[in-house]
Order: structure tokens, then sequence, then C-alpha cells
């Protein structure tokens, strides 16, 4: 059996791996996009904390965050260090009090059936400061022990890396797709065929490009998100936690003494690489408004990330109807570095002829 995956990203590099464990021979394809949603994010695992009440994108979400532990160790047990993945706890805090007791008690509703959360527990303004030290003086908060960090560039390699050492391939190059017969074909640059017997897109937000041809309108767009990365010099951050405030940014620190702020969520920008005013003051502000000892950190870079954003909060996870041989994943949105890997695990499944392991019948892709 052979199986073409195009895109390398969190999902994709998932994909490969699961399916170069299986045996099954693969050949990864990725035109380098640098506005890949996987390299400029800042990961954070930590589902329990999430306000989103979809049960069956919860259940997805939570089985997510508790695959890292056997991803983590079979990416290691294979010699791969450099993985980017690291428990450091989570941290939730909110100005509004009631808005803090709202998220506990949904937090430890969900820790009931998650051990990997850890002890979970409320903090005093001053604990949470020690916690995270540029945190505000006044905040209370929840601390989850089991949340965490990752890098998803350097997962994601750490991935392709382990599957082209079992045998799979990699190759940097633009592709098309077409239909011949009711049957998906792919075609490198050349205009050359790649065979495979299974076609996975796991393209992220240039999906829509690739799939136009075969007369599907795929329901993913370009978010754009803007993430500042802030150097504190001399300060030891790798210990921190992730922080959660009640709102749509967050900051999380790397072990190089960097912090990151994120983000911007921009629809209907487009693939607009630019770092713009607005967005740069957005994250800054939110940021210091919570963690104003911050402000004496170095601006070292903001990357730039385009996440597959869909209709709804659900990934489109499963094989397109009317088209043979071909699977979709895609629609991650801001949830790619929790769900990805475990999503890519599920997809390996399908190529395999297998059903997964949970249902993901509510996120079928459209018909052609």
């Amino acid at each position: 059996m052979r199986v073409v995956v195009i895109g390398a990203g969190i999902l994709g590099s998932s994909v490969a791996y699961h399916l170069a464990m299986r045996g099954i021979q693969v050949e990864i394809v990725d035109e380098g996009h640098q506005g890949k949603a996987t390299l400029a994010g800042a990961g954070i695992v930590c589902p329990w904390a999430t306000k989103a009440t979809d049960p069956e994108w919860y259940a997805l979400y939570a089985a997510g965050a508790r695959y890292y532990g056997d991803l983590v160790e079979g990416l290691t047990r294979r010699g791969e260090v450099e993985i980017g993945y690291g428990r450091v706890g989570a941290l939730v805090v909110s100005e509004d009090r009631k808005e803090l007791e709202a998220a506990e008690q949904r937090i430890h509703a969900r820790i009931a059936t998650a051990p990997e959360a850890g002890d979970v527990r409320r903090v005093s303004a001053a604990d949470a400061k020690r916690l995270f030290p540029p945190l505000r003086d006044d905040l209370d908060g929840v601390y989850i022990p089991g949340g965490a960090r990752v890098n998803g560039s350097l997962l994601a390699s750490a991935m392709a890396r382990a599957a082209v050492a079992m045998g799979a391939t990699l190759r940097r190059d633009h592709v098309s797709l077409e239909v011949q017969e009711g049957r998906v074909r792919c075609l490198d640059s050349d205009g050359s065929i790649i065979e495979a017997d299974e076609i996975v897109v796991t393209a992220g937000a240039w999906a829509s490009q690739i799939l136009r041809p075969l007369g599907l309108e795929h329901p993913v767009r370009p978010q754009k998100g803007q993430i500042v990365h802030l150097r504190l010099p001399g300060v030891e951050t790798r210990s921190w936690p992730v922080l959660l405030p009640m709102t749509s940014h967050y900051m999380l620190a790397f072990d190089d003494s960097r912090v990151v702020i994120g983000a911007t969520r921009e629809d209907n920008s487009g693939f607009d690489y630019r770092v713009t005013a607005g967005g740069q003051a957005e994250v800054l502000n939110a940021g210091l408004a919570i963690a104003p000892g911050l402000a004496s950190g170095t601006i070292i870079e903001t990357r730039i990330g385009f996440r597959p954003a869909g209709d709804s909060i659900k990934p489109i996870l499963g094989r397109a109807e009317g088209i043979e041989g071909l699977i979709i994943g895609n629609a991650l949105g801001a949830s790619g570095l929790s769900i990805g890997p475990y999503a890519g695990r599920l997809l390996s499944q399908i190529c395999a002829g297998e059903s997964p392991e949970i249902d993901i019948s509510p996120y079928t892709p459209a018909s052609a």
C-alpha cells in the first residue's frame, strides 16, 4: 500500500508517522509555506479550561491532550529528543471572581475522567504570581498541573523525521489533484503522476486551493494570527506555566528566556503576511494588562500564522464522499496543536482500512 500525504504540518506529519509505524509506504509532499499555522503556533495543551461546550468536539479535544503522553514516549524511544513539549502546568486567571469560580467548576467536572490533568487547585494571587512572576498582583487563579506547552514546528519535524527513519520519503514540491474515472490522482510540479492508493490532504489554510479543481468547495479559510515573542534577558522562564486569562489571548514561556503572547484572530484577511500596527498593539495591550511585568521584555519577533478556520469549531476529518482514494484532514483552527497529533492517528487508521478508535462521523468532509 502507498499513501501520499499533502502537507507536513502537525496533522500531516502525524498521519505520516503513524502510517510509517504500520509499515505502510508513505510519501510526504510539502510546499514549505512560511505562514503555516504549525510553524507560528504557540501550542497549549489544556482542554479542560475551554469554554466550548460541544460534547463531540470536546471529546476529541480531550483525547488529543491525553494522547500526548503516548506520543512523546514513542518519539523519545525512536531517538527524537527535540520535541518541543513540556508539561509545565497551566494557570487560569480572571479579573471577574464569578467567572473564575465558573471556570473552576467546569474544570473540576471535566477532570473527573482525566487523571492526566493532575491535582487541580485554586491558588491565591500571591501564589499565582510566584508561578508566573510578571503577573499582576491581584489575580487569583486555578492551577492545572497537567497543562502543557508545545513548539509545533519542533514536534512536526520530529514526527516527520521519525517517519522518514521508518521508510517514508519527504519532498518539497507543489502538487495538484485531478479526478479520473471517479478516483483522485496526484501530480507533481512537472505534471508527473505520483502513484498512490490513498491521498491524504492535510494542507491547512491552503487546502481549498488544492481541492477546488476536484469540484470541492472546501469550507476552510485562512485566519491570520499575529503572535509576539519577547525575551526577558537573564530570567529563567522554562518552568513558568501556560497563562490562560479568560479571553482569546494567552501567554506561555519557553526555555530560552522567551515569553510568547498571542494572538490575533483576523478573519477575511487572506494571506496577508504583514505584521500590522493594530495587530501588534492588540496583542501587547492584552498581554500587559494581565502581566505588566513583561513591559521590560525585548520584542524579538512577531510570527504570522494562518489557522485553517472552518464554518464552526468542528474539524473536517475523513473520506471525501464521491471521490475514491481521497481523505481530508483540516479545519482544526486554534486547537490544531492540541488535536493534530491524535487526529493524525485517526486518519492513519482510516488509511489502513480500519474504523477509527473514536467516532469521527460528525466531521465527514462535504461531498463532491
